[in-house]
């Protein structure tokens, strides 16, 4: 009898690791000179942190002397009011600068990873190991359409459901 709960056992804890996604990808390398500055959120995951943000959310970097990033976050609520949260990143993989901490309250942290990133860092796309969140970044407001795409793609090789992505409306 012991023998069948120790089969059924391996055999439910097989099937749950069948089902669980492979590991997240970082891209390889990224140049945190190049990457600071200001973007565009094109799409996201809805988040409860952005709760209330209708349009125009944007997020700009800036690396500090200490080696921390500042992150502005704003976007303009369903109210048509500008919201603004500030927060510190650090990065948590030197060797890529491709994995970060992102702290809007202290002590909670999360994970920012930039998992696409175009090779002139026009676009970047970020992500996190469970694949609750994803953002696509863009340098300006709007993003081709097929550029759009390709990243879906991607981000399907990579475990996400684009049907969970909400566009966000950039208004002037």
């Amino acid at each position: 009898m012991k023998k069948w709960i120790v089969i059924a056992a391996l055999l439910t804890a097989s099937m749950a690791l069948a089902d669980s996604p492979p590991p997240l990808q970082t891209v390889p390398h990224v140049d945190l000179a190049r990457y600071t500055g200001h973007w565009y959120e094109i799409a996201r995951y809805p988040n409860w942190f952005e709760h209330g943000c209708a349009s125009n959310a944007t997020a700009s970097y800036t690396v500090l002397a200490d080696g921390k990033i500042e992150v502005i976050n704003t976007c303009r609520t369903d109210r048509g009011k500008i919201r603004i949260s500030k927060g510190k990143a650090v990065v948590a993989d030197s060797a890529t600068n491709a994995k970060l901490k992102v702290s809007f309250f202290w002590p909670f942290s999360g994970n920012y990873w930039i998992i696409d990133l175009a090779p002139d860092y026009s676009y970047a796309v970020v992500g996190e190991p469970r694949r609750g969140y994803l953002w696509i970044l863009s340098r300006t407001p709007e993003l081709s359409d097929a550029a759009y795409s390709e990243i879906l793609t991607r981000m399907q090789q990579q475990a996400y459901d684009p049907r969970k992505l909400v566009k966000t409306p950039q208004t002037k």
